[in-house]
């Protein structure tokens, strides 16, 4: 039997996710995954779920979100900040989600599903 070389399959078996440690407000660490980026109004924007190394394991939980915007340090380094505005965060949460929700593939040059994932620009 020939083996086939399966490009999709092989990326995927590749990944590594972009991982961050965020610290709560107790000082606990946590590790969470990037999900997606979004910019938006001049800002960059993250979201991020809960880290697991069983992805089946986010399927049997609520998903936890956590949406930050990127910034810089005095020393050129990215940062993450909390959205401050309740309503800036629902805003951007609700794009993230949207797009998350869109069953859009994505590579079809015709697309024009209207889900916010760009591809019909």
């Amino acid at each position: 039997m020939a083996h086939e070389h399966n490009e999709p399959m092989d990326e995927m078996m590749d990944y590594q996710p972009e991982l961050y440690t965020l610290v709560d407000e107790n000082g606990n660490e946590k590790v969470f995954e990037l999900v997606d980026v979004l910019e938006e109004n001049e800002r960059v924007y993250f979201a991020l779920i809960p880290h697991v190394e069983n992805p089946e394991e986010l399927l049997e939980d609520e998903c936890e979100l956590v949406v930050l915007w990127v910034d810089t340090d005095e020393n050129g380094n990215d940062i993450l900040i909390p959205i401050e505005s309740d309503e800036e965060y629902e805003r951007i949460a609700n794009i993230f989600i949207e797009r998350f929700e869109c069953d859009c593939d994505c590579d079809d040059d015709d697309c024009d599903c209207g889900c916010g994932c760009g591809c019909e620009e």
